[in-house]
């Protein structure tokens, strides 16, 4: 275990008013023993996002490619021995990997160059464990420079997960020695691709070839990544954005980006990855609270630390072509991003390559479904074009399509409603709410309703909010509904709000 320290700024403390500035870049605070529940609450609700970490939550959806030795030895962790002569793609196209990814409204993607196995996609001059030694276009391929290339030609934004375990390397278990070797090996990737979007490390600490574990060396991985790639988040084992703590796709009903600052356990992390994707560790996910009340008032010190909710389209991470006909459907992928995107979370879809080096057209298939689907259904927001009334200011800004501008309640009031009045009844079944998070993440009860006849009933409620807070519900038919904060650290800032109806793959 280690404590990550994010002393990244203190923040200032500022009342909530409609002219607030944004705290961007205040997103840690320490607390002292001192301090009251009170003046704990306000410093949480102005804690707010990096700048990086911002751009990272806009992404909302985006990639991984498993994608290696293991592909080929139908396995999905490696020994580290096999030969290098097993890899040999026989159609590899970065730009068909790109592409199936851009049409599904994926932003970013991340590339696993090394593996636990060693095997590295790109021609590293550290070790002999890598493409040079394939097949695959005589040696002379870099699986990694064809990626980054299609990435940049297509606009998408690109990511390396580069695995600290290496069960080829003869010097792991030396720990100066190989974090010498693993810090040359982050170098080659953040220097020789250009921008590097994203740095994934998942902290799996296993046994060497030498029967021997290694002690990491973090901050100086951090640090490098830093200077080289300043602009990069550096997910999970890292101080920038955290698992949710599931494969299942599956993120928390109530999830709150501001975290106390606490021990990292990257063995929990190695023991819980690749798992089954029914498996959630620490019981049931969507009943934890990491960021409440009752946590923070306890903490010693705060930090904007967002999650991340990873689920591979397969069973496994790596592709096995018996695998092929359980790829999740179109309507599971959707219910998947509801669940992920839609409770303040990022969603990291696992899309492996084949053999032959192409995106199965299963894969495909299922991923243009999915996009079929969320593309109709957020095609109208029957709330466009409604008349607002709020007991708070600047109301219009909800139905602006603008994040920066928001809704806010007067004075100091921590609870306020808005009222939305259609020109005609509509029938809806999707909730969309999001929050200023560039002041900091602030609701912690709201609830929806309609009016039907003369009495208003509850369509839905929920607790956080966040960057984005989608919710489902039975259908209900009306011209006149109102979402009600009961709740808030401070006023809440809401800047957008939605009204839809899901649709499905054949409407």
């Amino acid at each position: 275990m280690r404590k990550l320290i994010y002393i990244l700024g203190l923040i200032s403390l500022v009342s909530c008013t409609q002219k607030v500035k944004t705290n961007i870049g205040n997103n840690y605070s320490a607390i002292s023993s001192e301090q009251t529940e009170d003046e704990i609450i306000r410093i949480a609700a102005n804690v707010a996002p990096s700048e990086r970490q911002m751009h990272w939550q806009e992404l909302e959806f985006t990639a991984f490619f498993h994608f290696g030795v293991n592909t080929f030895t139908d396995r999905e962790w490696g020994e580290g021995t096999e030969d290098p002569k097993l890899f040999n793609p026989t159609e590899l196209d970065a730009r068909q990997w790109v592409r199936t990814c851009k049409d599904a409204g994926i932003k970013l993607v991340i590339l696993t160059a090394k593996h636990h196995d060693g095997f590295c996609l790109w021609p590293s001059k550290y070790t002999e464990h890598s493409v040079k030694n394939s097949l695959w276009k005589n040696g002379q391929g870099d699986v990694v420079k064809e990626l980054a290339d299609a990435c940049r030609e297509m606009g998408m934004k690109f990511g390396v997960y580069l695995s600290p375990w290496d069960r080829n390397s003869q010097i792991y278990g030396d720990s100066p020695k190989y974090n010498e070797y693993f810090l040359n090996q982050l170098a080659e990737l953040l220097t020789n691709y250009g921008r590097v979007d994203e740095v994934w490390f998942d902290g799996a600490c296993g046994e060497g070839p030498n029967g021997k574990r290694q002690e990491y060396g973090w901050d100086a991985y951090y640090n490098l990544i830093r200077k080289l790639q300043p602009e990069a988040v550096i997910a999970i084992c890292g101080p920038d954005v955290r698992w949710v703590g599931t494969e299942s796709g599956y993120g928390r009903e109530t999830e709150w980006s501001i975290q106390p600052v606490g021990l990292r356990a990257t063995e929990d992390i190695a023991d819980n990855s690749q798992k089954d994707e029914n498996d959630v560790p620490d019981g049931n996910i969507e009943k934890q609270d990491l960021g409440g009340r009752s946590r923070i008032i306890r903490a010693e010190s705060l930090v904007w630390f967002p999650a991340e909710t990873d689920v591979s389209i397969r069973p496994g991470w790596f592709y096995h072509a018996d695998q092929d006909s359980l790829v999740k459907t179109p309507e599971k992928l959707v219910d998947i991003y509801f669940s992920s995107v839609g409770r303040n979370s990022g969603l990291l879809l696992n899309i492996p390559p084949d053999k032959r080096g192409l995106i199965h057209e299963n894969d495909i298939k299922s991923l243009a479904g999915m996009k079929l689907i969320l593309d109709k259904t957020f095609a109208m927001n029957y709330a466009i074009g409604a008349n607002l009334k709020s007991d708070g200011k600047n109301v219009k800004a909800v139905l602006d399509n603008d994040t920066k501008t928001f809704w806010t309640t007067k004075g100091e009031s921590e609870t306020g409603m808005i009222q939305i009045s259609l020109t005609e009844p509509q029938t809806i079944d999707v909730l969309s709410l999001q929050e200023n998070i560039r002041i900091s993440q602030r609701i912690e009860k709201f609830t929806f309703e309609y009016l039907d006849g003369a009495q208003w009933k509850t369509a839905s409620e929920g607790t956080t909010v966040g960057y984005k807070r989608l919710l489902r519900f039975a259908p209900v038919t009306s011209k006149e509904f109102r979402l009600k904060i009961e709740a808030s650290r401070l006023n809440p800032t809401l800047s957008e709000l939605g009204l839809y109806k899901l649709a499905s793959i054949n409407d």
